[in-house]
């Protein structure tokens, strides 16, 4: 008899329990909408923060939730995937300017010389924040790679002649993580350009000019020849360095003309007329002085 009332009070009890958890689901029940794992299902799971969430998830979370797709993009995936995630949402995608990591910084170890040398842990980030570097110029590129181990794409490495990270443009998505990871903050992303064509000062040296010259050959030195020179207000000069406003860059080139150290580079911008018709005459020279 007392088992038995043993047993009754017991699933009693459990009948209790369970009633209780049904309504207890029931009133704290979240609601997932299905499209959120529809729209996670075509992003391409690199998990990068590119796009400014916390990993494909929280931007799939994002892009249901939003109303529009307006500043939604996924630089991994590109259009073709936000092109999918717009028709499963029924929304209008919004199109984005494509991008790429750049370098701003020129001191290669020709122009920017050793002066000491760092036998610490081959980390930016930790190097950085021991000393301002082996060089004269304390803005400049560590050389030790935290860029290229935060790129999930091999997109990204150090050039073993100069000692400076180069962008493989073909493989770059613009997820940012490269631009994160760099202490000196010299890398940048910038739109693609007409033709993958891009003007930029390649420094992010703030010394006045002297003393960015010495400590390299290729640092920017505040002359302001740049800025008098465009004609579209895309140069600004702040803290004795220059800076081009790529959404009014017009490519003309005049800028990069100018400059008395070459700290704006030209990107697969085409030879100009002069240097072709200066290599034309020296090879009829080089032809002459063989005959």
């Amino acid at each position: 008899m007392v088992i038995l009332i043993a047993v009754i009070s017991l699933g009693a009890i459990g009948a209790i329990g369970a009633l209780f958890l049904y309504f207890a689901s029931k009133k704290f029940e979240v609601y997932e909408d299905p499209r959120i794992a529809q729209v996670q299902e075509i992003l391409p799971a690199a998990n990068c923060g590119g796009c400014g969430f916390p990993g494909c998830s929280g931007f799939a979370n994002a892009c249901v939730k939003a109303g529009t797709l307006e500043g939604l993009y996924c630089p991994v995936g590109g259009t073709d995937v936000m092109n999918k995630v717009a028709a499963v949402l029924g929304k209008e995608v919004a199109t984005a300017e494509p991008m790429v990591a750049v370098v701003r910084c020129n001191g290669t170890c020709e122009a920017r010389p050793k002066i000491n040398n760092y036998d610490g842990t081959a980390n930016c980030a930790m190097a950085s924040a021991l000393y301002g570097g082996n060089t004269g110029c304390s803005f400049g590129c560590l050389g030790f790679g935290d860029c290229v181990s935060a790129c999930n794409f091999d997109a990204i490495h150090i050039n073993p002649l100069t000692g400076l990270p180069e962008v493989i443009e073909d493989k770059c998505t613009a997820c940012g993580a490269c631009v994160k990871a760099c202490p000196k903050t010299i890398i940048e992303l910038r739109k693609i350009g007409p033709k993958s064509r891009r003007i930029f000062v390649s420094c992010v040296n703030k010394d006045k000019g002297g003393i960015a010259k010495k400590a390299c050959n290729s640092a920017c030195i505040g002359c302001g020849k740049c800025v008098k020179e465009c004609k579209f207000d895309a140069i600004t000069l702040e803290n004795n360095l220059a800076y081009i406003d790529y959404t009014k860059c017009r490519l003309c080139r005049k800028c990069s003309i100018v400059c008395p150290t070459g700290a704006i580079l030209e990107i697969n911008l085409p030879p100009r007329k002069e240097a072709v018709a200066e290599a034309v005459v020296k090879t009829e020279e080089n032809k002459e002085t063989t005959n």
